[in-house]
């Protein structure tokens, strides 16, 4: 899934929220949330929960008891691997006229220290390219 809109407007405050969830194994409740981190509050927490879901970054998973009282629980709709690769092609996006995508490509792939997982990064660029090559024009 790529993430189509640029999220360049979140806070780090939003940044700490979707992190606790992309690492927490199950849906997290507000409370748990603002438990799980020094420095979040409830209120805070419920702000920035609101936001999220304005924001589509993440669902009401459920509606659960927390003690005797009910509240729901969220998780996040993308992944980070997904949100990282959103973030990084908008910032692409901004610099195209500066960088081309052979030379951004070019320099990725000498990032890569590892000659044989180099070579297997270019073997599935030549097949993309090969299938980008053979697919109908929009």
């Amino acid at each position: 899934m790529i993430i189509k809109k640029p999220y360049s407007q979140l806070t780090n405050r939003d940044l700490d929220i979707l992190n606790i969830l992309w690492n927490s194994e199950n849906a997290l409740t507000a409370s748990a949330i603002a438990a799980s981190q020094d420095g979040l509050t409830i209120n805070t927490v419920q702000a920035e929960l609101r936001k999220l879901l304005k924001m589509d970054l993440i669902k009401i998973a459920d509606i659960v008891y927390s003690g005797t009282v009910l509240c729901r629980s969220y998780l996040p709709t993308v992944s980070s691997k997904e949100f990282a690769l959103a973030q990084f092609a908008d910032e692409f996006r901004q610099l195209q006229s500066e960088i081309s995508t052979t030379s951004l490509v070019a320099t990725l792939l000498e990032q890569e220290t590892d000659d044989s997982k180099r070579t297997q990064e270019i073997e599935k660029l030549e097949e993309l390219l090969q299938n980008y090559k053979n697919s109908p024009k929009k």
